[in-house]
């Protein structure tokens, strides 16, 4: 007993102490102003730092160690570099002079044609020809590389490269300087951070040539020139374009099917800024952090002070509240909508006509009649695998997973097509199918299995690549796009806006199978996806029609007139439906201020500014240190004689969340904000708040009179309710109109008893 005692405890020991020599990956922030004056530059002061924290190189054994550990010497994100280091090393560096702390490197979520249109934009008028669509404008892609070869960046006409550019074509596999052009004018690659995690690691293409798509169609989407006779298998025909077609492209690639870090992000980030881009679009994100401690909210904080705009995606864990990340008061959080557009099948039932489903199955299908069975619930698969030979009918019982199961059951038994009747509203997950189904509402089904019931024969056929438009009710708020309030900033509404997000029509790699056909992958130039990252480019590309029309509005000046002058209204003039709460109206914590509408955007009448100080405020306000907030601002020096979490932002929260208030006890909240008139000349604007249910809301004063372009005024917004709110959310909104209704500048009001967990 006692031996084996020795011998558990023995390899105990030994696992602990692997555990402590095994490396890992550090971002380590430093106090540049403590840099002896010895050192020429940071890198050499970097090298130095490390040279002392390892054993082995402290006893002068290997004087290349601190190279091999030294991941990324940062410029602009940060003040400090990364490193590959052991616990035991890291306890050391904490004590070296400068240092100011360092946080693990970490893994990112990537959040995975017809759109231009449905968002109004044209060629005759409006957001195009004012900004000359985008023209010059350069927007930079954080992504999992490009596909330069794609149509969407031929270069056909496009003026030479803005002598302001400094980035670069990166050669590597598959992939040289020859690569890039007038549209895609730099392309780089950062996996650094990649290959320290795992030293072995085989990058399988290590260049910035895309090997997963993701990248190729966030960027198109944004940008793509024109490419005409463009479809997903027959679907969605027609020429495809991005957001800002006359803006220019430059990628980098950080995510690699093999891993991504925010080693390598943030690198990324840091050489963005050095090259010049003007937009910065990420699609990816990190959960639950606070500010200081996510490198991504660090590294665009740097952007923002460079005066680049950054748009983000809030991620795909919808439809509970509290999920979105990038929840980043300086960055633009973008929410996921559907468009006025489907793609469907047509069940032809002989004299009993026509009904349409939804669809996307890729291959060829025959147009001849079949017999058609109904087989209820589908869940019996050995009588599913006997009538192989029919189209079979499933009713979905709503239960969960099961039209999953149902799915799943047709496509094992072979059967030649499935019709599935569902209430289920994110049949979008089953549409684009490997075989041959459609998906029908219940009332169309129920016709359905009336015609086979009452029919001694009943046959059917069905066509494919069928594609709708004007589909009523549109947008909506898609069921997966993630819900604020933000963990790291809950005082800032989020998200901030919603775009079309759902079944996108871009660029795609043509070595990479866009959809399956039983077995065998098919392969196109364009792809539909779905995601908040989808959403995220279309607002990057608006942001450049914006910068190019105002090159001199700050990045919350473009935010705060993208939100002001967003939808709220579908197309069938009701209030904007959410396909995550039962189709109830849209509240702000699903969608932000609104659908993004680019024309009205142009001419917005009053916008929300915000500096780099006011976010200091905001930074103070939040009670973090004073070395926390260095570690965001990268300065010595914050002021923080105003502490405020009232950021001068273009919406409001008013959190009523005391779970011990005395019943009916009431509390105010007020908030301050200015607005500064950018719509030229005289205005007199008058306010008026929506009613919500339950709270009083009051603005004072509720007139603004502006006597000159970029003249400043400010209001109190004040919002009483129960300190414990009944309701989970209430909303309404604010409304600026001037007196010659040219212009209306709304925000979003909301007010909840959630209460963020930390």
């Amino acid at each position: 007993m006692t031996k084996h005692l020795y011998v558990w405890v023995s390899f105990t020991i030994l696992f602990i102490l692997i555990k402590l020599a095994k490396a890992d990956n550090y971002i380590v922030h430093m106090d540049l102003s403590a840099m002896p004056k010895a050192f020429s530059n940071h890198q050499s002061w970097y090298l130095s730092t490390l040279s002392s924290v390892s054993p082995k190189s402290r006893a002068q054994t290997n004087i290349n160690l601190p190279f091999s550990k030294l991941i990324y010497t940062y410029n602009h994100v940060i003040q400090g570099f990364s490193a590959s280091l052991t616990p035991a090393e890291l306890e050391v560096l904490k004590n070296s002079p400068g240092y100011v702390s360092s946080v693990i490197d970490r893994t990112v979520k990537v959040d995975t044609t017809h759109s231009f249109k449905f968002l109004g934009l044209n060629s005759g008028t409006g957001a195009w020809p004012v900004s000359n669509f985008g023209k010059d404008v350069i927007i930079g892609v954080i992504d999992t590389g490009v596909w330069p070869e794609s149509e969407s960046f031929n270069d056909n006409g496009v003026t030479d490269v803005p002598s302001r550019w400094k980035g670069e074509c990166e050669s590597g596999i598959q992939f040289n300087s020859s690569s890039c052009n007038k549209k895609l004018i730099g392309a780089r690659f950062f996996n650094k951070g990649l290959i320290a995690h795992n030293p072995n690691i085989t990058i399988s293409m290590n260049s910035p040539r895309d090997t997963e798509g993701h990248g190729t169609h966030t960027s198109t989407t944004a940008a793509g020139t024109y490419v005409e006779d463009t479809s997903y298998f027959g679907y969605a025909v027609g020429t495809a374009r991005g957001m800002a077609p006359g803006a220019r492209v430059a990628m980098y690639k950080a995510l690699w099917e093999e891993g991504a870090y925010t080693t390598d992000i943030i690198a990324a980030i840091d050489q963005a800024i050095d090259d010049g881009v003007d937009v910065l679009s990420m699609s990816l994100g990190l959960d639950e952090l606070e500010l200081y401690e996510d490198p991504i909210a660090i590294a665009t904080f740097a952007a923002i002070e460079k005066n680049i705009f950054v748009s983000t995606s809030a991620g795909n864990e919808g439809p509970d509240v509290e999920t979105l990340h990038n929840g980043t008061p300086w960055v633009l959080t973008v929410a996921a909508g559907t468009m006025d557009r489907e793609f469907v099948a047509t069940l032809n039932l002989g004299s009993k006509g026509p009904v349409n489903g939804i669809a996307l199955y890729p291959g060829n299908f025959s147009s001849s009649e079949f017999p058609i069975v109904f087989m209820d619930a589908c869940g019996n698969t050995t009588d599913l695998r006997k009538t192989k030979q029919k189209i079979i009918v499933c009713q979905d019982p709503g239960k969960e997973d099961s039209l999953n199961d149902q799915f799943n059951n047709v496509q094992v038994a072979g059967n030649i097509a499935g019709v599935f009747i569902t209430n289920n509203s994110d049949v979008d997950v089953f549409a684009q199918s490997p075989f041959p189904a459609i998906f029908l509402e219940q009332k169309d089904g129920d016709a359905v299995v009336e015609f086979i019931k009452t029919n001694n024969d009943p046959k059917a056929s069905i066509e494919f690549k069928k594609t709708i438009l004007g589909i009523k009710p549109s947008p909506r708020v898609t069921s997966y796009t993630s819900r604020g309030p933000s963990y790291s900033c809950p005082s800032v509404l989020k998200p901030d806006i919603m775009a079309p997000g759902d079944s996108v029509l871009a660029a795609w790699p043509t070595n990479i199978g866009a959809a399956r056909v039983n077995e065998d992958l098919v392969f196109s130039n364009f792809n539909l996806l779905s995601g908040t990252s989808m959403a995220c480019p279309h607002v990057s590309g608006i942001a450049a029609l914006l910068k190019a029309s105002y090159p001199d509005w700050s990045p919350a000046a473009i935010r705060s007139a993208l939100m002001t002058t967003s939808d709220q209204i579908d197309n069938t003039g009701s209030p904007i439906k959410d396909m995550g709460d039962n189709l109830r109206p849209a509240n702000p914590l699903a969608m932000g201020a609104g659908h993004v509408n680019p024309n009205k955007a142009l001419d917005p009448g009053l916008v929300y500014d915000a500096t780099v100080q006011d976010y200091v405020n905001l930074l103070c306000g939040l009670n973090f240190t004073e070395k926390q907030i260095k570690i965001i601002t990268k300065s010595s020096s914050n002021n923080c004689s105003n502490p405020s979490l009232d950021l001068n932002y273009p919406s409001f929260i008013a959190f009523f969340d005391d779970t011990g208030a005395k019943p009916n006890s009431t509390a105010m909240l007020e908030f301050q904000r200015t607005v500064t008139n950018v719509g030229g000349g005289s205005f007199t604007y008058r306010a008026t708040v929506t009613p919500i249910n339950g709270l009083k809301v009051t603005v004072e004063p509720d007139k603004l009179v502006f006597t000159a372009k970029y003249e400043k005024k400010s209001f109190k917004l004040s919002v009483e309710g129960q300190r414990q709110l009944n309701e989970a959310v209430s909303f309404g909104y604010l409304i600026w109109e001037d007196s010659g209704r040219k212009h209306v500048v709304r925000s979003p009001i909301v007010a909840t008893s959630y209460k963020i967990e930390k």
